[in-house]
């Protein structure tokens, strides 16, 4: 699925900062996107001729993630993963399942890769933990039945959330075949009253969905996500568009899955066995 310029500005509701107050905010565009399209808007033909050429000869950048699951093994190394991710985005932890909210976790091989059965792969594969995430899709369904845009994708292929626009339908957890939205059930601030919190990324509110956003806060500044920064042995994260990067020559050397691909969703988060 794809999107103009001018259809990503209206979806970004023409700001390219999202926070609770000017310490919390964090960039949603990439970098130079919003002048280039605050340029179109004003009828100036060289933004829109540099899109045209953009879109004929594919995206620039297009982020995607690579999970080492043998490296997975150690509970150790899974917590520290969570922990970075959770701890990163104010994620909270209510202490149960009915109220979980959850970025990025552990599950069993069959619940990751219900109709991808392997008669002939490694059967110790199947008793390993698998890091289950938002798949940032080239062709995310969240996208295409969320009623206020709130879930769009950005140019870079993430699949970003803008919470003021979120009205709670969850018609985008409907949508998602792979489980990785949250509901807020409960005010995730009042977990956050008296603990440690990072305020340079939003906190939510009760009644909105919410889940992995790749980073986007980081990787605009040039930083690596930051549960790879916590593994980088087990998490590389790359440009997928890129042939010489880092997740395209490890992709080309080891055997990889990805969750339900018969679905055409075309994940950006491949799985190394």
């Amino acid at each position: 699925m794809s999107m103009d310029r001018r259809e990503f500005i209206k979806i970004a509701g023409l700001t390219s900062l999202v926070g609770a107050g000017a310490s919390g905010a964090f960039q949603l565009l990439e970098p130079g996107v919003l002048d280039a399209a605050t340029h179109e808007e004003h009828g100036h033909g060289d933004a829109a001729h540099g899109q045209a050429e953009e879109q004929a000869s594919g995206p620039k950048v297009r982020w995607a993630m690579t999970v080492d699951v043998r490296k997975c093994e150690d509970p150790e190394v899974v917590k520290r993963i969570v922990t970075a991710c959770h701890t990163a985005h104010n994620v909270p932890d209510f202490g149960n399942p009915k109220d979980e909210v959850k970025w990025i976790w552990a599950d069993t091989y069959e619940h990751a890769f219900t109709d991808s059965a392997n008669e002939f792969m490694d059967k110790s594969i199947e008793h390993l933990p698998f890091l289950l995430l938002c798949n940032h899709c080239d062709d995310p369904p969240c996208v295409r039945v969320c009623p206020t845009k709130a879930t769009f994708k950005r140019p870079d292929g993430v699949v970003a959330m803008d919470y003021h626009r979120c009205i709670g339908c969850r018609f985008c957890m409907a949508g998602c075949p792979y489980g990785s939205r949250s509901f807020n059930w409960r005010d995730p601030r009042t977990v956050l009253e008296g603990k440690p919190y990072n305020p340079n990324f939003p906190t939510r509110m009760r009644g909105v969905v919410e889940k992995c956003n790749f980073c986007v806060e980081r990787i605009w500044k040039g930083l690596q996500p930051a549960c790879v920064e916590a593994a980088p042995d087990v998490l590389t994260f790359g440009n997928l568009a890129d042939p010489d990067s880092n997740v395209r020559q490890i992709l080309r050397v080891r055997v990889s899955m990805r969750r339900k691909p018969e679905l055409g969703t075309k994940p950006s988060v491949f799985y190394l066995v």
